[in-house]
C-alpha cells in the first residue's frame, strides 16, 4: 500500500506511523514529502492551545474517491519540555491515524494503537498512581482505543502477578540474572536467538563456558560486596540443556558457589526447549541442585509441522521426555505452543490442544507466530504459507477457552512487530505456579542482568525507572575474546545505578 501523508513536516512521525501502517498491510510505502501514484492520502491537522492537544485526520481513497475522518481532543498538564509535547502530538496522530485506517479496512486493531511489547505497564502504571480500574479502563480504551476484552485480559493478569508477587513494586533494590547459552541441535526457522548449531562446536562451547563462568564469579562478588539479592535465575537461550550433563554440574556449581544465598532466590528455571537434549543424566544434574522448574516446549503435535520448521525430535519425543521429566522429579513444566505456524490452521492447533490436555503442563506459553526480521522463515516468506488474520484470532480465541476450562489462568503477555492477527503471546498457569522471572522481565521492575552469548542487560534505575540497556557479543567469538571487557562494564554500570563509589 502506498501512503502519502501531508500535514505532517517531522521525519519523527514516520516511525509510529510505519508501525500502525504495519497492523493493516504487510507491505506499504510512506512518505510525508512526495510519494508518485500513491493509493491512500491521509491529510492530518494537529495543533495544541495550553492545555488542549487536537488532531484531526481525513483519509482518500484515491481509486474509489471515498473520504473517512476521525478527530480527538485531549487536554493535558502543563508539558517540562518540547520532547514531551511532541510526544503526545505524536500519539495523537497516531491514534486518529488509527480510526480512520479501522474505518477505511473494516478492520478492528483489538489493541488499538499499541505497538509496543508490554501493555500491561500500562496498567501497573496506573493501578501504582492510585487510579482505579474502572478509571484506569476507561482511560486506556479512550487513549488507545484498546477494545474492552484486551482490557479486560490486561487485569486478569495484573491481578495475577500481584497475587503471585505481592511486593512487585518494592522490587527495584533486588535483581534478577539471565544466563543465555547459545546453542541448540539445529536452528528453528522462526528464531532469532543466539543460538548456534552445537554439533562440531565442542571447542566453542569449552572456550564460552570459561567466559561465563568468569562473569558469574565476577557478578557476584559484586552483589555479595554490596548486599544485592537475587530474585530469580533464569537459564536460557539457546538451549541450556544442549550442554553436557558434566558441563551443566560444573555450571550449576559455580551459581551456588558464586551467587549470594542461592537458598534465598524465589526461583530458578532451565529451559530444556528441545525434548531432544534432554537425558536421565542432564535430569538428575537438574536434581542435584533443587531445580525442578523446566521447559519442554512442543511447539506443535503435528509431525510435518516441526519438520517444516527445522525442529528435528518427533512429537513421541516431546511426550517421551515429557514423562521422563516428571517421573525424575521435575514438578513445575511449562510448555510452548505456537498458533499460526506454516500449514496449519484451527483444525491442527485445537489436535495440539488435545494432546496438551494429556500431559497437563503446570503451564502453558501460547506464542502468536511473528516474523522476525532475521529469521529464515522471514527471509524465505513464500515458502513458509500462514493462516490469515481471521484463523489466527479463532486459534487465540481457542487457546483462551481451552485454558480457562482447564484451570489455567493467564499471568503476562507481550507484543511483538510483525505477529500475525495484530495479538499477543500469553503465559497460562495452574494458580501458583506462575514463573516468577517472565513477570520481573515483562513489567520492567528491577534490573536484569545478562551473563553469557548474547545476553542482553536490562538496567533499571531503582529511584527513577529510567532503562539502560546492553548487550553482550550475539556470537561465540565476540563473546571469548571480550567477555572481561563486558563484565567490567557492567559492573560499572551497576556500581552507578545502586549508588556505589568504587569502580571495577
Amino acid at each position: 500500500m502506498r501512503i502519502l501523508f501531508k500535514g505532517l513536516e517531522d521525519d519523527r512521525f514516520i516511525r509510529p506511523l510505519q508501525l500502525i501502517t504495519n497492523l493493516f498491510y504487510e507491505e506499504s510505502e510512506l512518505s510525508i514529502t512526495n510519494l508518485e501514484n500513491p493509493e491512500l492520502i491521509v491529510d492530518f491537522q494537529y495543533e495544541y492551545n495550553n492545555p488542549t492537544i487536537t488532531t484531526y485526520a481525513k483519509l482518500t481513497d484515491m481509486k474509489s474517491g471515498n473520504q473517512f475522518e476521525g478527530s480527538y481532543s485531549k487536554e493535558f498538564p502543563p508539558f517540562e519540555n518540547e520532547k514531551e509535547l511532541f510526544k503526545k502530538i505524536k500519539n495523537a496522530v497516531s491514534r486518529v491515524y488509527v480510526m480512520v485506517l479501522q474505518d477505511f479496512t473494516d478492520i478492528t486493531q483489538p489493541w488499538g494503537m499499541l505497538t509496543g511489547i508490554r501493555p500491561t505497564k500500562l496498567l501497573h502504571k496506573k493501578n501504582q498512581a492510585g487510579i482505579s480500574p474502572e478509571v484506569a479502563h476507561k482511560q486506556l480504551k479512550e487513549d488507545y482505543l484498546i477494545t474492552d476484552e484486551k482490557i479486560e485480559l490486561m487485569q486478569q493478569i495484573v491481578d495475577r502477578q500481584l497475587t503471585m508477587v505481592p511486593d512487585l513494586y518494592q522490587l527495584q533494590n533486588e535483581v534478577s540474572i539471565y544466563i543465555g547459552i547459545p546453542f541448540c541441535p539445529t536452528k528453528c526457522a522462526y528464531c532469532t536467538f543466539p543460538a548456534y548449531a552445537i554439533n562440531g562446536k565442542q571447542g566453542s562451547v569449552n572456550s564460552f563456558l570459561g567466559g561465563l563462568h568468569y562473569e558469574m564469579r565476577e557478578t557476584g562478588r559484586w552483589l555479595k560486596e554490596n548486599n544485592i539479592k537475587i530474585t530469580t535465575v533464569y537459564y536460557g537461550g539457546g538451549t541450556p540443556t544442549s550442554i553436557t550433563a558434566e558441563e551443566m554440574d560444573m555450571l550449576y556449581d559455580e551459581m551456588y558457589q558464586s551467587f549470594p544465598i542461592v537458598k534465598n532466590i524465589r526461583e530458578i528455571t532451565v529451559e530444556a526447549g528441545r525434548p531432544d537434549t534432554i537425558t536421565p543424566e542432564k535430569l538428575d544434574v537438574l536434581k542435584k541442585w533443587n531445580i525442578d522448574r523446566i521447559s519442554i516446549n512442543p511447539q506443535s503435535y503435528i509431525q510435518e509441522t516441526l519438520k517444516a520448521i527445522g525442529r528435528h525430535h518427533t512429537v513421541d519425543e516431546t511426550i517421551e521426555k515429557f514423562h521422563l521429566a516428571r517421573n525424575m522429579g521435575m514438578n513445575n513444566i511449562n510448555m510452548d505452543l505456537i498458533i499460526g505456524l506454516p500449514g496449519e490452521g484451527v483444525e491442527e492447533f485445537n489436535y495440539t490442544l488435545s494432546e496438551t490436555e494429556k500431559l497437563m503442563p503446570e503451564s502453558l506459553t501460547v506464542h502468536t507466530l511473528s516474523f522476525k526480521r532475521a529469521s529464515e522463515m522471514t527471509r524465505n516468506k513464500k515458502k513458509y504459507k500462514v493462516a490469515g488474520r481471521e484463523e489466527i484470532t479463532d486459534m487465540m480465541n481457542n487457546a483462551s477457552t481451552w485454558t480457562k476450562e482447564h484451570g489455567y489462568v493467564p499471568y503476562y503477555l507481550y507484543r511483538m512487530e510483525n505477529i500475525l492477527g495484530n495479538l499477543e503471546n500469553v503465559g497460562y498457569s495452574l494458580p501458583g505456579q506462575e514463573s516468577i522471572y517472565n513477570i520481573m522481565i515483562m513489567e520492567e521492575m528491577q534490573t536484569i542482568i545478562g551473563l553469557g552469548c548474547g545476553a542482553a542487560s536490562k538496567f533499571v534505575d531503582p529511584v527513577t525507572g529510567k532503562i539502560t540497556q546492553f548487550a553482550n557479543p550475539k556470537d561465540p567469538k565476540s563473546y571469548n575474546d571480550n567477555f572481561m571487557e563486558y563484565t567490567n562494564k557492567k559492573i560499572n554500570i551497576l556500581n552507578e545505578l545502586f549508588g556505589v563509589a568504587k569502580e571495577v
